[in-house]
């Protein structure tokens, strides 16, 4: 095990094991935690991987503790990456004020404004530092699918988007689809990015659909009785993209479900199943 790994927690899980590290980031600046599930397959062979990313106010354990997956993880033989969703300990001015800015509000976007740039560069964070430490230090194998909820779902769209090669696949629980034109968005990407919203279009999956290179598929589940539904999520707009596009998408819509982890739970071995078909070409 690197030295740049310090182990603070370990479950026996569905004969696998769930962990937790907190590590020394060089892109954030700051120490980080994640947390990673390892199927029983990781005790003989590599094994891909996939990467999730939550959403507003969550860390490393909401997804881990709530959402059930390991037992389909453990059968497919995939390991579950999660994250934190922001930098966390550096006190920065208003960094802790409201919900969807700042700690837990990181947008897994790369900040260009003061004071936040030096800190806040999730994007990198998350597609280069943290990989290259987790194949550093973990049986994986070079194969990576990425889902996400909310916030999360936002970030794996765009990352996925904007790598077109290298995710096998893709999917979102109720993301931010269009983040430009959703006011969690506006306030992240104005505080983050600045006021040139030229410089937010590629963090907005949309326009990456209608601008960008990637034909591939996208996987959403989307809760009908989310409360943020239409003024924040608009999956509407993500469902004109794709069409004027022609860009796949497998769009469902559940009845009486929210934007819960209720929700999540109720669907994520449909989503772990559809990785695994994808991991395994």
């Amino acid at each position: 095990m690197s030295k740049k790994l310090t182990e603070i927690a370990a479950n026996k899980s569905f004969g696998g094991w769930h962990k937790r590290f907190k590590h020394f980031s060089t892109t954030l600046n700051c120490e980080m935690i994640f947390a990673i599930y390892l199927p029983p397959k990781a005790d003989t062979e590599k094994v891909p991987v996939l990467w999730w990313l939550s959403g507003l106010t969550c860390t490393d354990e909401n997804f881990m503790q709530k959402a059930g997956a390991q037992k389909t993880a453990a059968e497919l033989g995939i390991a579950i990456v999660c994250p934190d969703t922001s930098p966390r300990g550096l006190n920065l001015p208003g960094d802790s004020d409201n919900y969807d800015f700042g700690v837990g509000a990181g947008f897994y976007l790369n900040a260009t404004r003061e004071p936040w740039k030096n800190n806040y560069q999730m994007y990198d964070y998350i597609t280069k530092e943290l990989p290259e430490l987790v194949r550093k230090n973990f049986p994986v194998n070079d194969k990576e699918s990425i889902s996400g909820h909310s916030m999360g779902g936002h970030g794996a769209l765009v990352i996925a988007l904007s790598s077109p090669y290298r995710y096998k696949s893709v999917s979102a629980f109720a993301p931010i689809t269009n983040p430009v034109n959703s006011p969690w968005g506006q306030k992240a990407f104005t505080g983050y990015l600045g006021d040139d919203r030229e410089s937010w279009n590629a963090y907005d999956a949309c326009y990456l659909i209608a601008n960008g290179t990637s034909k591939q598929q996208l996987f959403i589940d989307q809760g009908q009785a989310d409360n943020f539904l239409s003024a924040q999520l608009k999956p509407d707009a993500l469902q004109k993209a794709c069409a004027e596009n022609q860009h796949p998408l497998k769009f469902r819509l559940h009845a009486g479900y929210d934007h819960s982890y209720f929700f999540i739970a109720s669907f994520i071995e449909d989503h772990l199943r559809y990785h695994a078909q994808h991991l395994k070409n």
